[in-house]
């Protein structure tokens, strides 16, 4: 099944293209872990899930790119090009030279509702391309103006538009030490929007990143760009298709004995059906043997109750404020959104 990726804003938009290099190489790449059937297969499935075979000489990526700033999505048009393997379709962008900066509430309230018919009508047609939708994959960051704010709007249009859709909101946790000044405030606003609207959250921590990049692969002078690389690749390897020669899934019910300890779950979970896992024979990339774990856990209470914490105590102040209000977000905007995400702690401490 076919998955239309939504990039939005300067993180959104250069992460996606990470994304979408690391799958084209993939398929690209040679393996000999498997037969060259199960290859054929596995580049299908992959191929389907994730770009449009139009009349091109290249696949064409299933996705929107949304900013406000054009420079971004031209560069990321034109390295996807340069590839040679790859590329985006041209018409599947919406840019303004209108920046929102880092002011949540101008991307949610202003932007989002003034382009709501364009990017919809963009997300309309790539939904229309696919022989069978999967669902919506957006990328975006949390402390970001564009990225959070109307991210968080699009995917409440993405839920109305497609009520039986599955929707995964990807997004990007930002530094500890801060980025912006007003990033716990974007990132609590953010996250009680998406948890209302989204089926899953997919959470890369930017200093859980950069610790990989500078201990695991010794990287001296960390850019962005090898922090979204390492994100690009996880990424593709959860996306990674799991077809045999004659399209069947690999699936194991009970794969690990040790991962069927019920003290590792919450009371009311089976075990069997709390954990599975999908195999291949194929590798991803250059890695022969690879293993990817998604979580959903108690992990990110701590960077969570610290945020809303940070956030509560600059509102308490009325810190910033303003920035909001004369957008239209209002203080019981606010408190609506510190409400929801306390439950959420609360709901994961008793897990």
């Amino acid at each position: 099944m076919s998955i239309v990726t939504v990039q939005l804003g300067q993180c959104g938009n250069q992460i996606g293209r990470e994304v979408f290099n690391a799958i084209c190489s993939d398929v690209h790449g040679t393996h000999g872990l498997c037969s060259k059937k199960e290859n054929e297969s596995y580049r299908d499935a992959c191929k389907e899930r994730f770009f449009c075979e139009e009349e091109t000489e290249v696949p064409v990526a299933r996705a929107v790119l949304v900013d406000m700033e054009p420079k971004v999505i031209s560069q990321t048009l034109s390295m996807a090009a340069r590839s040679g393997y790859w590329k985006y379709d041209d018409r599947s962008r919406f840019c303004q030279k209108q920046g929102s900066g880092n002011n949540w509430a101008n991307g949610y309230s202003v932007h989002g509702p003034r382009h709501k018919e364009v990017i919809m009508n963009l997300v309309q047609k790539e939904a229309e391309k696919c022989d069978r939708l999967g669902g919506f994959f957006t990328i975006m960051s949390m402390a970001g103006g564009t990225g959070s704010g109307l991210g968080a709007f699009v995917t409440q249009c993405l839920r109305d538009a497609f009520p039986t859709s599955f929707i995964l909101n990807h997004v990007i946790w930002p530094y500890g030490t801060g980025e912006v000044i007003v990033q716990n405030y974007n990132s609590v606003l953010t996250l009680s929007h998406l948890y209302q609207s989204s089926d899953a959250i997919l959470v890369h921590e930017n200093d859980v990143i950069h610790k990989i990049c500078s201990q695991l692969m010794n990287i001296k002078q960390i850019s962005f760009r090898d922090v979204n690389q390492v994100i690009a690749h996880q990424l593709g390897s959860v996306f990674q298709p799991t077809y045999t020669a004659e399209g069947g899934l690999h699936y194991s019910r009970n794969p690990l004995g040790s991962f069927q300890d019920p003290s590792l779950y919450t009371s009311w979970l089976n075990p069997r059906d709390a954990f599975n896992a999908w195999k291949t024979p194929r590798a991803f990339n250059k890695y022969e043997k690879s293993a990817s774990l998604v979580s959903n856990s108690q992990f990110l209470l701590k960077p969570l109750d610290n945020v809303v914490g940070k956030a509560w105590n600059m509102f308490a102040s009325k810190a910033y404020i303003h920035q909001y209000t004369k957008f239209g977000i209002e203080e019981e905007d606010f408190l609506d959104s510190f409400t929801a995400l306390e439950q959420v702690i609360s709901s994961y401490t008793i897990l």
